[in-house]
């Protein structure tokens, strides 16, 4: 079984910073990429950033320049630094991951339960 705990998340004042966790647990062989969505109340599900496991990354506009994915491939941990928050950027923040369990021979795609964060105007 796999499990995917994001932390960090909270209320925090529109221009400050947060700074978010996923930890990847279970019997896993190798993590394809992992990435951040959210999801606004009334909106749907958009990605917010994607790291592969050679480091390539991949930014929403919306977030370019201010958010910074990185990813500790031997803890198998994923972080998404967010700076210059803005109150559009409300929202239950999802950890997805694309990985190989050991023994299987094809990989799955993972979600954590989400993290909540508030920007208050």
């Amino acid at each position: 079984q796999v499990q995917l705990v994001e932390s960090g998340g909270g209320l925090v004042q529109a221009g400050g910073s947060l700074r978010l966790s996923c930890a990847a647990s279970g019997s896993i062989a190798s993590i394809n990429f992992m990435g951040w969505y959210r999801q606004a109340p009334g909106k749907q599900r958009e990605l917010v950033a994607q790291m592969t496991v050679a480091g390539s990354a991949y930014y929403a506009d919306s977030v370019k320049g201010r958010f910074t994915i990185s990813r500790d491939n031997a803890k198998n941990t994923m972080y998404l630094q967010m700076n210059r928050l803005k109150p559009e950027d409300a929202a239950v923040y999802y950890c997805n991951s694309d990985l190989t369990l050991n023994g299987a021979t094809w990989s799955r795609n993972y979600w954590g339960q989400g993290t909540q964060v508030t920007v208050s105007s």
